[in-house]
């Protein structure tokens, strides 16, 4: 395979707690706009308040993630692999973040009426764009900034500094926005704008939070850096030879596909768990906060826990503990039928969140060459993303076709499932190994 000059420092050269720490913070800046928007707050409002139905609400949002996750598919690799050739990782998660931020911004105008949920769901879809193409070039940056025997450690350490994040964010929506009656700064309850200006909360948050990484990883320089055009050909180039590594029997592919199909079910979860509450439970904007609150209380605990000891039992181990109990709950949730069974066992399942993600994470920091760390995330987003509008859509369209929420969430624990199994049959090996036939 042709090797794309390294462009940015290995690990041995940048190893410093101030680099360690302006990473993993930036997980808590990030995490506001998937725990607020696409989980509890502006997805609930969608389906609750602009959308005809829930049931309809909950369809719709769903083919919007779908159109969202195809875009996401086909643009993470080629742009990750764009960074690594052209040495562009800050300013490419600077654009996304910035981006990310103003798509959050336009919710404000999406007005509690029919005939704004086409712009509700285009801001929505941007945002969601943005912010997990950013990932990639982030979630790159973990080789940067640590060693690979801390890894898992790391990068559970920001999973629970992001649950925080998004923990006081939704604190703040709550306290500031939705309790008070009266509303606060002149907001009108009648139009909603208490809950729209939650939007704009996110999006200084986002930009307000956000800045530190920038300022501590930065780019090589200028004079080192290839044009644009020149990366973009470079890293079309390492695309393709990144994927003609890429065997079946590799553990690196048997892991991206069983990746495929276990995040697609958490993402999905993620998307639709508030909508569900709101439907199902008749979660008011407020229950949904305070669920909201304590299910990151709980899942900020999980991913700092199991970070402490994944670096001891093993990143894939830790994943498929996360992804049996996961879907053990998951059934249980699926039959719950009071209010008080909901809440005790969504907690539960608020555990085994971060766990699943933070070491699915650094186990590809384990497996992946640190020379095409953004290319090879790219192809991690794309196994999360390349599927995931088959997700959203099984559920809309279950949803549709049966008119209940109930079973269109039950889709949600066949994907875990399948994930958890083809999971079990990888071995976790180094990057040399990772991609040999």
């Amino acid at each position: 395979m042709n090797k794309i000059p390294l462009t940015v420092p290995s690990p041995a050269q940048v190893v410093s707690p101030r680099a360690v720490w302006a990473w993993a913070f930036y997980d808590w800046a990030n995490s506001a706009f998937p725990t607020v928007v696409s989980t509890f707050v502006i997805a609930a409002y969608f389906a609750q308040a602009i959308a005809p139905t829930p049931a309809e609400g909950q369809a719709a949002w769903g083919w919007m993630q779908s159109l969202a996750g195809l875009a996401i598919a086909l643009l993470s690799p080629v742009l990750g692999a764009i960074a690594d050739a052209g040495g562009r990782r800050r300013l490419m998660l600077f654009l996304c973040t910035v981006v990310t931020a103003v798509a959050t911004a336009g919710l404000w105008w999406a007005k509690p009426d029919p005939a704004f949920a086409l712009w509700a769901l285009l801001c929505a879809g941007v945002g969601t764009v943005a912010f997990e193409t950013g990932t990639v070039f982030y979630n790159s940056m973990l080789m940067q900034v640590t060693t690979p025997d801390r890894y898992g450690r790391i990068s559970g350490l920001a999973w629970g500094l992001g649950y925080a994040g998004g923990l006081t964010c939704l604190a703040i929506a709550l306290l500031v926005f939705i309790q008070p009656n009266p509303a606060l700064f002149g907001l009108d309850r009648g139009a909603a704008e208490h809950v729209r200006a939650i939007a704009l909360l996110v999006a200084v948050w986002t930009l307000a939070f956000g800045w530190p990484l920038l300022v501590a990883l930065p780019d090589p320089p200028r004079a080192q850096r290839p044009p644009w055009a020149g990366a973009a050909r470079k890293g079309l180039q390492e695309v393709g030879a990144v994927l003609r590594t890429l065997r079946w029997r590799s553990p690196l592919t048997r892991f991206l596909v069983a990746r495929l199909f276990y995040t697609d079910g958490l993402n999905t979860l993620f998307a639709f768990g508030a909508i569900y509450a709101a439907g199902v439970f008749a979660f008011t904007v407020e229950d949904i906060l305070l669920f909201g609150i304590a299910i990151n209380v709980t899942a900020g605990l999980g991913a700092a826990g199991f970070g402490l000891i994944e670096d001891r039992i093993g990143s894939k181990r830790t994943v498929v503990i996360a992804l049996a109990c996961i879907v053990a709950v998951g059934i249980g949730l699926l039959m719950a039928t009071t209010i008080l069974a909901f809440w005790l066992l969504a907690l539960a399942l608020g555990i085994f969140f971060g766990p699943a993600q933070a070491a699915s994470r650094a186990l590809m920091a384990k497996m992946a060459p640190e020379s095409e760390a953004s290319a090879y995330f790219g192809l991690f987003a794309l196994s999360g993303r390349v599927t995931g509008f088959l997700g959203p859509a099984v559920l809309a369209a279950v949803t549709t076709a049966t008119g209940s929420q109930r079973a269109g969430m039950a889709t949600v624990v066949v994907f875990l499932g399948l994930g958890l199994a083809l999971l079990l049959g990888v071995r976790e090996a180094p990057p040399q190994d990772a991609i040999a036939a």
